[in-house]
């Protein structure tokens, strides 16, 4: 009998990222450096950071505006002027203000805390944003990934999000190419005979989230591929894990 598992594998070795950097044959580069061989059906799951760097997401603080609103919610918030206005050109809704943070939904969909907008891992007085299409930048690091080593690969790219009423943060998937990101059981059976209702699984986002103790905050490791697992191949979007307003019960 077959043990199941699968692995996940740390890529060190890419330089810093900046714009234009090109991300896709940096990746490759550092597999390559590390003599590991890329196997069919690999999952790679590159952080947020390092794509919005390299499509050039990033802003100045010094060379923003700040409206009156945003100095106004500044002072509530004990937060930079500038940066409350970069959170909300990125917010398309304010789901919570209070006790210093702002929850906010993003131009995507995304609800999390300041709108993605990180102040860390970068240069003092910038910020990153998230990617404008996460899915369109899976896919293109993908298509990169799969002419470089001639097989058929998947790409994740993952942030870390808070979670309502639980402590700590976890990584998410917010962009995703060559894979559905819901392994859906509705239809099938469990192991008693009993048929599955509820069970769709976000199981990209498990993968994000399996990938970070591998990748962590601090390693400069940015890239890890999760290798073993049996997938069908599908485009994919990460915006099937955005709950529609009809079924969302705590809008």
């Amino acid at each position: 009998m077959r043990v199941p598992e699968y692995r996940v594998i740390g890529i060190p070795g890419l330089p810093e990222i900046r714009q234009g950097s090109g991300l896709g044959e940096l990746i490759c580069r550092a597999v390559r450096g590390v003599s590991l061989e890329v196997l069919e059906g690999d999952i790679f799951v590159v952080t947020q950071k390092v794509v919005s760097k390299d499509e050039g997401r990033t802003v100045r603080l010094e060379s923003v505006k700040p409206s009156r609103l945003a100095r106004s919610w500044a002072g509530e918030l004990g937060k930079d002027p500038a940066l409350v206005e970069i959170i909300l050109g990125q917010s398309r809704r304010i789901v919570r203000m209070d006790q210093g943070r702002l929850i906010v939904e993003t131009c995507h969909g995304f609800v999390c805390a300041n709108a993605g907008v990180d102040q860390s891992n970068t240069d003092a007085g910038e910020v990153t944003l998230l990617p404008e299409d996460p899915d369109a930048s899976a896919r293109r690091l993908r298509n990169c990934l799969e002419r470089s080593f001639g097989t058929r690969l998947a790409v994740i790219v993952s942030d870390t999000f808070g979670r309502p009423w639980r402590e700590g943060l976890v990584n998410v998937a917010i962009g995703v190419a060559g894979l559905t990101p819901l392994m859906d059981y509705r239809g099938g059976l469990d192991s008693a005979g009993r048929p599955l209702e509820a069970t769709a699984m976000a199981w990209t986002d498990e993968l994000a989230g399996a990938a970070e103790p591998v990748m962590g905050k601090t390693r400069g490791i940015p890239v890890a591929i999760v290798r073993g697992l049996t997938y069908p191949a599908a485009e994919g979007s990460a915006r099937a894990l955005i709950r529609a307003r009809e079924n969302d019960l705590f809008r």
